[in-house]
């Protein structure tokens, strides 16, 4: 405590600070949710940025200035839509810097709380996926004309699904000693079944059907802020991952994410399923927001990007599992292949339903 208590008097040395409590669920960085004695400014947000997994945290953070500062721009040219929209803002340390680098090396960061609103672990009904929904093409709208040059592509290889499979058939070259179990079996089966499927998006990007553009890297439905008072979507946080990719990351991953009503961390694996009602009301909330982007290649690979991000999510976690869990945070030493195996029974029940999903689609163009 007295170590975080000092590396935020670094952001806040004018400020009294009363509490530091662990913030959120994320499965890479370490967040803490600082309170102070100020009436201006109750919380912030205090982040130790995963070097392990962002390997230049300093490009992240540029990233996140140049998303910030182009944000601001487009809200303030933009007529007044009535609804609030907030964008996380940067705090200086100390020494001007955008990060603090303790005595460890540890790398740390500050960005401001987004008052008077919550997230929430698993969508809550109908209105909050159009929620969700507005929320990212809302997102999507103000950054789509910032210009992918300006980012730097701090996660190299983040969602080409062609390299996650590469590396999982290194891992499994070299594991002599893989578990025998039902779950590893229906893991290896899974992965074995549907290896064609994989380079979908890449193969359509190569063929220039689909272009790169800014995205946010990481839509799931804990980082979308709900106004407490009004229940509109006010805001998307955890901005480490905004980079070049292809939109159909962002929505493949928001549906993924939002339409799985269990949430990632069940163990009850039958009763698994895409809710297509929850992936309407989102693509309500998204669509009419999007169609300013869009184009009809994009329209046509939106169920490859939903069936594609679930599995690519499940091989990363299979992967993980196999290398003895050294990128994603495990509680135990089967956590990682109980979230596989969530993962692949939620792309399985969207392979079920790709005709009412794609009809939900054509419907909402």
């Amino acid at each position: 405590m007295n170590h975080l208590l000092l590396v935020a008097k670094q952001f806040k040395p004018e400020s009294n600070v009363l509490d530091i409590q662990e913030y959120g669920n994320g499965n890479v960085n370490d967040t803490f949710l600082v309170t102070l004695d100020s009436p201006q400014e109750k919380y912030f947000v205090l982040q130790r940025i995963n070097t392990h997994v962002f390997r230049r945290p300093d490009l992240v953070m540029l990233n996140m200035r140049t998303f910030t500062e182009h944000v601001h721009a487009r809200l303030k040219r933009e007529p007044n839509s009535g609804r609030r929209w907030e964008v996380p803002h940067i705090f200086p340390a100390q020494d001007g810097n955008s990060h603090f680098i303790d005595a460890g090396g540890s790398f740390w960061r500050a960005i401001s709380f987004i008052p008077a609103s919550r997230s929430f672990e698993q969508v809550q009904s109908i209105e909050h996926a159009r929620e969700v929904g507005h929320a990212l093409g809302r997102f999507q709208s103000l950054i789509s004309d910032l210009a992918v040059d300006k980012l730097h592509d701090t996660l190299e290889g983040f969602h080409i699904a062609p390299r996650y499979l590469r590396h999982y058939d290194e891992v499994l070259a070299c594991n002599g000693s893989m578990p025998n179990t039902p779950e590893v079996d229906y893991c290896l089966r899974f992965v074995k079944e549907r290896r064609s499927l994989v380079p979908v998006l890449e193969d359509a990007k190569g063929q220039n059907r689909l272009r790169l553009r800014p995205i946010h890297g990481d839509p799931k439905v804990n980082n979308i802020m709900i106004d407490e008072a009004t229940g509109q979507a006010v805001s998307i946080v955890d901005l480490d991952t905004v980079k070049p990719g292809l939109v159909h990351y962002d929505i493949g991953d928001c549906l993924r994410s939002c339409c799985n009503p269990l949430g990632e961390e069940t163990d009850d694996f039958d009763a698994v399923h895409f809710e297509t009602d929850l992936c309407q009301a989102i693509l309500q909330g998204y669509l009419p927001l999007a169609q300013d982007f869009l184009d009809g290649d994009d329209y046509a690979y939106l169920y490859d990007a939903m069936r594609l991000i679930a599995f690519e999510l499940g091989l990363r976690f299979f992967t993980d599992y196999l290398e003895g869990n050294v990128y994603f945070k495990a509680k135990h030493r089967e956590h990682n292949l109980t979230r596989a195996i969530v993962q692949f029974k939620l792309a399985a029940s969207i392979e079920r339903q790709e005709v009412t999903i794609r009809a939900i689609i054509d419907n909402l163009r």
